[in-house]
């Protein structure tokens, strides 16, 4: 982007022509920054801070990539843990569905109902039968 002539206004300069102001002027010595500042009409006053502006975008721009990407690190920590809670829950439930399995086959094995007091389903020895599975691993904590 050519930057334009000493007959614009500085104040109607866009910001790409700054920049290209600030990049066309950063290896030149004081005395070549203050010739090039009367051939476009600028003061070297002006030069400067149009580069400290540019530094400071850069800074800022660092700064925002800097906490993107902290919160890119803890949202993927988060997402982790939020799978590991879900197999564990869904573990939880295979365990609660084969226990169901179990007993569904243990009332129709022996007859028994839910809500018949006399049914070995509610009797201990069903503790027993789940307890002794339990320790065999068959069931898995």
């Amino acid at each position: 982007m050519p930057v334009p002539g000493s007959g614009k206004q500085t104040d109607d300069w866009s910001a790409e022509a700054k920049f290209a102001a600030v990049i066309e002027t950063a290896p030149l010595s004081e005395s070549e920054l203050s010739e090039y500042c009367r051939s476009k009409g600028l003061y070297p006053e002006q030069i400067k801070r149009w580069r400290a502006a540019c530094v400071q975008g850069a800074e800022a721009l660092g700064e925002q990539q800097r906490r993107q990407h902290q919160a890119s690190r803890q949202e993927k920590k988060r997402i982790k843990q939020l799978e590991r809670e879900l197999k564990r829950k869904e573990k939880a439930l295979a365990e609660a569905t084969a226990l169901l399995v179990l007993r569904k086959k243990l009332e129709a094995l022996w007859g028994a109902r839910k809500n018949d007091p006399h049914s070995i389903v509610n009797k201990p020895f069903l503790s027993f039968i789940f307890n002794d599975l339990y320790s065999c691993q068959m069931i898995i904590p």
